[in-house]
């Protein structure tokens, strides 16, 4: 990992340098994909409440462009560096929990087949007659895998569905694979 130190109104102490050396190896042992990282020091001269502010700025680049950074003010430079580390260790560990639950989503396996029985081309929409008995809405916009000009009464089809305002609608209508 690349790691760029520097310090803006203040000479850099070595014990400064050590302990931000020291978090970032800690801090890249626990996320070994971390690319960069830069910490700047900052003695504010012209804060309004204190005077000599210690500011720690951090900043840390993951793959894909993701950006951590964690600012932190205190009374003293070491104060400010663990806080600002402590900050970004926080936003690193959020990061992955919700990286890690991300689903990916699957289409869902049509899992009833039937008939086209109806097609109201124009309008866009038609029914579908279900193995056993039934009639089932579907629109244009259901269509996966085929068009609706490739449609016909008695097309073969596979098909989920769900209960919409007017009676069951599919949600899904894909090509069906009947066997023989």
């Amino acid at each position: 990992m690349d790691l760029e130190v520097e310090s803006k109104n203040i000479d850099m102490a070595p014990r400064w340098k050590t302990e931000i050396e020291t978090r970032m190896a800690d801090l890249h042992e626990r996320y070994t994909d971390l690319i960069h990282g830069r910490v700047t020091l900052t003695k504010n001269l012209h804060h309004k409440k204190l005077d000599n502010v210690a500011e720690a700025l951090i900043l840390v680049t993951l793959p894909g462009r993701h950006t951590m950074t964690a600012r932190k003010e205190d009374k003293t430079f070491e104060e400010a560096i663990r806080a600002a580390f402590d900050a970004v260790a926080i936003e690193l560990r959020k990061h992955r929990e919700k990286r890690g639950r991300t689903e990916v989503r699957t289409a869902p396996i049509p899992s009833l087949r039937g008939v086209i029985c109806k097609l109201f081309p124009i309008e866009g929409y038609g029914f579908i007659l279900k193995e056993g008995g039934g009639e089932v809405y579907f629109h244009k916009h259901a269509l996966q895998g085929l068009t609706f000009g490739e449609l016909d009464n008695g097309t073969d089809v596979a098909f989920n569905m769900e209960e919409g305002e007017k009676g069951p609608q599919a949600t899904t209508v894909h090509p069906a694979a009947f066997p023989g």
